[in-house]
């Protein structure tokens, strides 16, 4: 039987399994996991919410959450951003959400263990790894997506390219296991990576879009393991005070008065990666305040008016992010570590030391 995570004084683990349950009560038939009941689905949260389900022993449910991505996915390796029970809500090809399958297959090895379904599902992380790639520049960002047409987007963020450069490295992993090289993978991780902290550092300033008041510009370099050590602490310090509010959580928004769990969870994660144990602790237990009734969480809350934000809104995502951050506390699965101990996976590889050019020139 599969161990359930829980954080003593926190979240039981029965708690843990009641969000899980809360998640797959959700679920529709053809495997797909919306945000809510009637609202669309990303690949990019409905791999997120098919790794809680792992963690919970649901492993049926999660397997069939990974065989909605193999039945929609393109030829060209690619998904749309947003679907619906019977319909595409928005067509976009967004590059991170499409990434995000290396992710999820690596985390579904390493909880059990199976080789059989990496091996299944080989052919889709390398059809949707090539896809995006083709989006990457000479510099080394990835462009946000493709338009259904295919004329790619003329910008890049940093958010979704720092969960790009771990997806990278989960797919180099796939590979390995499997006996595949894939060095060209390899280089456009280490390449993303360079740029990424070029931009971090002030070096690059026009590589990505200007999201600034952003939490996820903010932590998402660490939390994607491209920031380490002093980089990632000097980067977390810079700007807690910003966006951490005392008691509550992290603001989605530097600028607005609201916080989610989801961006509490994902930060507290990065915390931990750093050793900051002790501030994560306390984020997580900020973010139970969101736990509804039922096991699932409210998205976020404004204050301090104490109205839930978006409306009454309560996400699949949301719910899948406490279960990871539990995980990632607790040390329970055998994936605990995948957002909080980079040198678990493969080692982005050394590359000259140039200076990061800009494409244009």
């Amino acid at each position: 039987m599969t161990a359930v995570p829980f954080v003593e004084g926190i979240i039981t683990a029965d708690q843990v399994r009641d969000t899980a349950e809360a998640i797959a009560s959700w679920q529709l038939p053809t495997g797909m996991i919306p945000w809510f009941p009637g609202g669309h689905a990303d690949p990019w949260n409905h791999v997120e919410a098919a790794m809680a389900l792992d963690l919970a022993g649901m492993r049926a449910e999660a397997e069939h959450a990974y065989q909605w991505l193999v039945d929609v996915q393109h030829p060209n390796g690619a998904w749309h951003q947003y679907y619906l029970a019977d319909s595409i809500e928005q067509d976009k090809l967004d590059a991170n959400t499409i990434a995000y399958i290396a992710a999820g297959v690596w985390h579904h090895w390493l909880v059990t263990g199976d080789r059989g379904f990496v091996e299944s599902m080989w052919d889709v992380v390398e059809r949707a790894i090539d896809f995006v790639l083709d989006l990457q520049t000479p510099r080394g960002e990835i462009l946000w997506a493709r338009h259904a047409d295919g004329t790619p987007w003329s910008f890049a963020l940093l958010t979704g390219s720092s969960s790009i450069c771990h997806s990278l490295r989960c797919a180099v992993a796939v590979a390995e296991l499997l006996g595949h090289e894939r060095p060209d993978w390899e280089l456009s991780a280490a390449r993303l990576a360079q740029v990424i902290r070029a931009h971090c550092a002030g070096q690059a300033p026009d590589a990505f879009a200007p999201k600034a008041r952003w939490a996820m510009d903010w932590y998402y370099p660490v939390l994607g393991g491209v920031l380490r050590d002093d980089e990632a602490h000097a980067r977390l310090d810079a700007r807690r005070d910003a966006f951490v509010v005392e008691g509550r959580g992290v603001r989605c928004v530097s600028d607005r008065p609201w916080v989610t769990a989801a961006e509490t969870c994902e930060c507290l994660m990065a915390e931990l990666s750093v050793g900051n144990r002790e501030h994560a602790l306390q984020l997580f237990g900020w973010a139970q305040e969101l736990r509804d009734h039922d096991g699932h969480y409210w998205t976020g809350i404004v204050f301090p008016d104490e109205v839930h934000f978006p409306g009454d809104e309560r996400t699949t995502y949301t719910d899948a992010a406490v279960i990871l951050a539990a995980d990632a506390l607790s040390r329970t699965s055998p994936a605990a570590g995948m957002f909080t101990d980079h040198d678990a996976l493969p080692a982005l590889v050394e590359l000259d030391d140039e200076p990061v050019a800009d494409p244009t020139d």
